[in-house]
């Protein structure tokens, strides 16, 4: 009977949207948030095990105060992990996971660029990007059968269940979002450093930063599926005036974190 009903269900809610993200777009999500969380804790334990990670109390330090001042914001318990890898790149789990590469805090001048960098990736698990990923592909490709047996991650299927997360079993770093999801989490996670007392304006000045550290070369990881960045920064530009507004109500409460 449920493998009947499963296809009606599941063309009910594309039609009618399953979910709403904070910006206000319609998505499509069916799976349930704890088994996408129990993917991100498990691709994160894995990351832990076979990634090398960076014992700079500076780096670690810098990296745990502005993600905890972030995360303050969102509220929830969060971990922080600060990888030894020369690429410019961090990334946020399902299940409350952020990882932040050693060449990410090499890059940024300030604690403000960081700030934007991890808003950034909170703002994929705020809006369940990862969910509406998987769901959509899931929906797409293998169905029911692929969601029945994410409960045994080591099967076949179940190890495609996971890459479609984008938290592969190998090393559980995210596969690429598309450019609405990367657009999205820019506006999320420039409200959330304001929120938390972080100047977003800086956030212009990471991409800037990032689109000189490209030039010439191949795009790196955590640039690869993102807007251009002239959309970018004029996507930020036009929301400034509301980001900035927060960032004022935050200073007015004593939000000013001294984390660099």
């Amino acid at each position: 009977m449920f493998s009947k009903l499963f296809p009606i269900a599941l063309i009910t809610c594309l039609l009618t949207a399953c979910a709403t993200s904070p910006t206000g777009r319609s998505q499509f999500i069916f799976m349930p948030d704890t088994q996408i969380n129990q993917m991100g804790l498990q691709a994160f334990d894995t990351l832990k095990r076979d990634k090398k990670l960076s014992y700079n109390n500076q780096y670690n330090q810098a990296t745990t105060c502005i993600a905890n001042a972030i995360t303050q914001v969102v509220g929830g318990n969060w971990e922080v992990v600060v990888f030894e890898d020369n690429s410019p790149n961090a990334f946020a789990l399902p299940g409350n996971k952020i990882g932040v590469h050693t060449g990410m805090l090499q890059l940024v001048d300030n604690q403000e660029q960081l700030a934007a960098v991890i808003g950034h990736e909170i703002g994929h698990v705020q809006a369940k990007h990862s969910n509406e990923r998987a769901s959509q592909e899931m929906a797409m490709s293998q169905g029911l059968n692929v969601l029945q047996a994410m409960t045994m991650p080591t099967s076949a299927l179940g190890q495609l269940g996971f890459g479609l997360l984008g938290v592969g079993a190998e090393y559980g770093v995210l596969k690429p979002y598309g450019r609405t999801q990367e657009s999205e989490a820019d506006i999320i996670g420039v409200d959330l450093m304001a929120k938390a007392g972080f100047d977003p304006r800086q956030s212009i000045g990471l991409w800037q930063k990032m689109e000189q550290a490209t030039q010439g070369k191949q795009s790196v990881e955590f640039m690869s599926t993102h807007p251009s960045h002239a959309t970018r920064i004029q996507n930020l530009e036009q929301h400034m005036p509301q980001a900035m507004g927060l960032f004022q109500q935050a200073q007015a409460m004593g939000k000013q974190p001294r984390c660099i």
